[in-house]
């Protein structure tokens, strides 16, 4: 009886094992609420984790991923990572699941921004709670205000550039050398040069881009489509067709949802996240295309300023 007992707990438990490792790069609150034992929560909110948050959940805010207010799309070097990934106690082994806000479908961008800056860390089980903080609660789930207790790890990082686009990657798309489609996250404003972030020189955009606005991928409040509707999304705008995809924005954060929901959702090959985005190349000083004349770019910065 002893040995039937033990024999059909190991199978339950080897089973459930198996059933957390497998959670897909989109996960509803009740899959993560029924593998909360097997996974590590990290909650990138900014400010309101004290107030309350998912239990076992380790703090790991945004900034943590971002680079300086003059560039924040810029990659933290894979140092600051590797010690930030130590205090939250991370192991490359483990599942991490990402918690965010969830109050808009731009607060999407920092979980899928994550979510690239992990697995390019070497991170092979990652996933999003697809809806965030907020999904969670409207489905009845609790959250807690009790400290998370953080055991230290002695994990070591590389940076992984499979799924970075740099400069000299941008440069030879721009120049004909490589064949990929350069796709701006922005609003149509932004890619017309009609509306450009504050920390960048001018507005416009990388010459030869096209658009296709992050909010694209979402069609029911701040919970981004599934697995089969993206790859439905991709396959009716044509991506799936292109040689290689490298997503921007203005600082790679809406880029990364774009990125997410076409390379981690669509299956899309080859899809790179260029991080800085325009706000890195504009100061940089490099071509751009649709760029406002003098008057236009006056004109941007006195109606912005009402």
């Amino acid at each position: 009886m002893t040995s039937r007992f033990a024999l059909v707990t190991a199978l339950s438990l080897a089973t459930t094992s198996v059933w957390a490792a497998d959670l897909e790069p989109l996960v509803a609150p009740a899959d993560l609420e029924n593998a909360l034992d097997e996974v590590r929560v990290i909650d990138i909110r900014s400010a309101d984790f004290d107030a309350g948050h998912i239990a076992g959940a380790a703090s790991a805010p945004y900034d943590l991923f971002r680079g300086p207010a003059e560039n924040p799309g810029a990659i933290v070097s894979a140092d600051a990572l590797q010690t930030a990934y130590r205090d939250l106690g991370l192991e490359t082994d483990d599942h991490v699941v990402i918690v965010y806000q969830g109050s808009d479908v731009s607060d999407f961008g920092a979980a899928a921004r994550v979510y690239w800056t992990l697995k390019s860390s070497g991170f092979e089980d990652l996933s999003i709670l697809n809806g965030g903080v907020n999904a969670w609660t409207e489905a009845g789930y609790d959250l807690t205000d009790a400290p998370t207790d953080v055991e230290p790890s002695e994990i070591e990082i590389t940076w992984n550039d499979q799924w970075t686009a740099s400069v000299d990657d941008v440069q030879h798309a721009i120049g004909g050398e490589d064949e990929a489609l350069l796709l701006d996250a922005r609003p149509e404003s932004f890619w017309e040069g009609r509306d450009g972030h504050p920390a960048a020189a001018k507005p416009g955009t990388l010459p030869q881009s096209q658009y296709f606005e992050h909010a694209g991928w979402f069609s029911d409040g701040p919970t981004i489509v599934d697995a089969s509707a993206a790859r439905d999304i991709a396959s009716q705008q044509d991506f799936t067709d292109a040689e290689a995809i490298i997503s921007f924005c203005n600082t790679g954060h809406w880029a990364a949802t774009n990125w997410f929901a076409l390379s981690e959702l669509a299956g899309v090959e080859n899809v790179k996240l260029y991080p800085e985005s325009m706000v890195g190349w504009s100061n940089a000083g490099y071509e751009m295309a649709n760029v406002p004349g003098p008057l236009r770019m006056m004109w941007n910065k006195i109606t912005s300023a009402f």
